[in-house]
C-alpha cells in the first residue's frame, strides 16, 4: 500500500529548500521543474534535482519530479536529469490523453535503458489540469502499469474552464468527484488539488475533509505548515481505529462459528465491512 496523503511540491531551483524538505514530513517530495521554475533557471534546477534525489531517496518518504509538460519542448532534457536509480515517479503536467502517457513513458523507459535502472522502476503520477484531461481520465489511467496514482490540478483547470478558481464547491465538484471515482476504479490513489492560501489553516482543513469525503487519499501541498492538517485529515481517526478492531474481531469470532454476518452495535456486519476494517487498519500501520 503506497500512503501519498501528503505530496509537497519544493522548488528545483533552490537547493536549501530541497534539502530542508527532508525533515518536514512529508509522505512524499515533488522536485518541481515547471511551475515553480522560471525559464532562465531551468537548468540550475536541473542540476539541482538530480543531486537532491540522490540525497532525499535515503529518508523514508517518496521522491517524484514534476517535469515540464510535453508541449513545452522540455519533457525530454527533463528527464534526461530527473530519472534515475533513486527517483520514485514522475509527475506529468497537463496530462489529457493516453497518448501522453504512452510518450512519457518511452522518454523514461529511454532513460531507464542508457542508466541501466530496472524496467518499470520510475513510476508516474498524471496530474490532471484540464477539461479535456479530466474527460479522459479512465483512459488515462489505464494507459499504463507504472501509473501509482492520479493528481487534481484545480487552478489551471478554473482557468480552463473561466471559472472562479477560489470556487471550492460547484466549480471543482464534478472533476474532482470524477478522478476520485475513475482512480478508485483503477485501484490507485486519487491526490487532490492544492489550497493555495498557506495562511488559512482551517480553510485548508475543510477543503482536505470535502476531498477525503469524495474518496481522494491525499492532497498536493506548496508549503510545509499544511503538511500536519492534512496529514491528519487522511490519516485514520482514534474513533475510526478503535471501531475498525471491534469490526475485525466480532467479524472473525462470526466466521469461526460459521456465520456469514453478525451484529455489532445494532448493525449488521458482513464480508465488505471487515475488508474495509482491515483496509483501514493496514493504512494506519503505513502511516505510523
Amino acid at each position: 500500500m503506497i500512503v501519498l496523503r501528503t505530496m509537497l511540491f519544493t522548488p528545483g531551483n533552490n537547493m536549501r529548500m530541497i534539502y530542508k524538505a527532508g525533515g518536514l514530513g512529508a509522505d512524499a517530495i515533488i522536485l518541481d521543474l515547471e511551475d515553480a521554475v522560471p525559464i532562465s533557471e531551468k537548468e540550475t534546477a536541473r542540476l539541482f534535482v538530480r543531486d537532491g534525489i540522490d540525497s532525499l531517496s535515503e529518508q523514508k518518504f517518496m521522491v517524484l519530479v514534476r517535469v515540464n509538460a510535453l508541449g513545452t519542448g522540455l519533457t525530454e532534457e527533463d528527464c534526461n536529469w530527473a530519472v534515475r536509480e533513486k527517483t520514485a515517479g514522475i509527475v506529468l503536467p497537463k496530462t489529457e490523453s493516453p497518448e501522453d502517457i504512452s510518450c512519457i513513458v518511452r522518454l523514461i523507459e529511454k532513460e531507464e535503458d542508457e542508466k541501466g535502472i530496472p524496467a518499470g522502476r520510475v513510476r508516474l503520477v498524471p496530474l490532471l489540469e484540464t477539461a479535456r484531461g479530466v474527460l479522459a481520465a479512465e483512459k488515462i489511467l489505464n494507459a499504463d502499469s507504472r501509473i501509482i496514482a492520479v493528481a487534481f490540478g484545480g487552478l489551471d483547470y478554473a482557468r480552463d474552464m473561466g471559472i472562479d478558481s477560489e470556487d471550492r464547491g460547484a466549480g471543482l465538484f464534478l472533476p474532482r468527484a470524477q478522478i476520485a471515482q475513475v482512480a478508485c476504479a483503477a485501484g490507485i490513489s486519487a491526490i487532490d488539488t492544492p489550497y493555495i492560501d498557506v495562511h488559512d489553516i482551517d480553510g485548508l482543513r475543510r477543503d482536505a475533509e470535502s476531498a477525503a469525503g469524495l474518496g481522494f487519499r491525499g492532497k498536493l501541498l506548496i508549503h510545509p505548515r499544511q503538511i500536519a492538517s492534512v496529514n491528519d485529515v487522511f490519516s485514520p481517526s482514534r474513533e475510526a481505529l478503535e471501531y475498525a478492531r471491534k469490526v475485525v474481531e466480532s467479524f472473525q469470532k462470526a466466521r469461526d462459528r460459521g456465520l456469514g454476518a453478525v451484529s455489532l452495535d445494532g448493525k449488521m456486519i458482513d464480508a465488505a465491512n471487515f475488508k474495509q476494517a482491515t483496509d483501514l487498519l493496514a493504512l494506519n500501520d503505513e502511516c505510523d
